[in-house]
């Protein structure tokens, strides 16, 4: 069946990182009905094979599907990298939103023949997939990759804005290969939490390209064109998580930026 406006938007991440893409996506579009649905049964995704990352997404999109969503946002780059082909052809009745088209999009549209960083988790950097999309749209982008896997624990135990996290932030960017860039990929959807700490390293000079901000722009454009926005005025959310401890509630105030409460959710049922 063909979508309506008024159906909520999906969104999942292996975790509560995600709740950053969750909360552009609520300033972008507060009418909007969001379910999120957070995997910490299997986080971290990054140290998960290819064939795990596909199991629990297509597990977690038949969730999202069941409840009737219009459209899914993988806030995820891990299972953006690992499923999004997949879940195209699984969910074919709506459309998917991974984090790495809009941004490869809007890089190219913005930065053409510029020299580019990138920073995100281990298998992110290693699996290249930043590179073979700016590739493929051939704008003369040069990217430089650089993996930070300490930044998301350290985001996710609440060290950011400190002594600690400036310390840890300043050894990464001030590393050799990013020596130059013109503009920066935050290439995890934990790093929007310091991207201000970030911009501040560079003397806010540098274009510090946020995912979670690209990708609301990128899923209201979508909505718009094809008449999906909600004719509702209140909002409605709903926040899965597979496996749930208090910790987990207390940091989404953290990524999500308002107190939620979390139901769990067994992806085995």
């Amino acid at each position: 069946m063909r979508p309506t406006p008024d159906q909520p938007i999906g969104i999942f991440d292996s975790g509560i990182g995600g709740l950053t893409v969750a909360h552009a996506i609520r300033q972008r579009l507060p009418n909007e009905s969001i379910i999120y649905f957070g995997d910490t049964a299997h986080l971290p995704y990054g140290d998960k094979s290819e064939a795990a990352i596909q199991a629990y997404s297509v597990r977690i999109a038949d969730v999202l599907l069941k409840k009737g969503c219009k459209v899914i946002v993988i806030a995820c780059n891990s299972a953006s990298s690992a499923a999004y082909e997949l879940l195209k052809e699984y969910a074919r009745q709506i459309k998917i939103i991974n984090v790495i088209d809009p941004m490869v999009h809007w890089v190219a549209e913005h930065h053409k023949q510029q020299r580019v960083g990138l920073i995100g988790t281990k298998r992110t950097v290693q699996s290249g997939v930043y590179h073979r999309k700016i590739e493929e749209v051939n704008q003369g982008i040069e990217l430089h990759s650089l993996a930070t896997p300490l930044l998301a624990p350290m985001i996710e135990e609440g060290f950011f804005d400190n002594t600690i996290s400036h310390e840890i932030i300043t050894r990464y960017l001030a590393d050799p290969e990013l020596e130059g860039i013109q503009a920066l990929i935050l290439a995890c959807t934990h790093y929007p939490l310091i991207k201000e700490e970030i911009s501040t390293y560079y003397r806010h000079q540098m274009p510090i390209l946020d995912s979670a901000t690209i990708v609301a722009d990128a899923l209201y454009h979508y909505l718009a064109a094809h008449f999906l926005l909600t004719r509702k005025t209140e909002s409605q959310h709903q926040f899965l998580v597979s496996d749930y401890t208090e910790s987990f509630e207390a940091a989404t105030r953290i990524f999500f930026r308002e107190q939620v409460h979390l139901e769990k959710y067994s992806l085995w049922n």
